[in-house]
């Protein structure tokens, strides 16, 4: 997902090891699409868990890299920080990782089987 002020821009892939083994190609592909790239993404909010490990890994790993490259700040949320809240969605991460205070580039892999 893509957020900005006026336009949120999102896709959906299947859960499966073939698309974790192309996640970068498929984020460029993305941000192609949109006509982004990733110096202009400021920050990158990544789901910890719960989840299944080798998702998560990918996941972290990918955007641990992008901050390397591009000092893009990072933020790793679960979505059991917002237990409290009612009807969570993707395009509020960022005002709720604010609101419960969720440090940046904090990473604490919530795991579960």
């Amino acid at each position: 997902m893509f957020i900005n002020k006026d336009n949120i821009h999102k896709v959906e892939h299947e859960n499966s090891k073939i698309n974790y083994e192309k996640l970068s190609i498929l984020i460029d592909e993305f941000l192609k699409k949109h006509k982004k790239n990733l110096n202009n993404i400021s920050e990158i909010y990544v789901n910890r868990g719960p989840g299944s490990f080798a998702g998560i890994r990918n996941s972290l790993s990918t955007v641990k890299a992008i901050n390397l490259a591009n000092n893009t700040d990072y933020f790793c949320f679960s979505f059991n920080d917002f237990k409290k809240e009612n009807n969570v969605k993707y395009e509020n991460i960022p005002d709720l990782c604010k609101k419960y205070k969720i440090k940046k580039n904090l990473i604490n892999p919530d795991y579960s089987g």
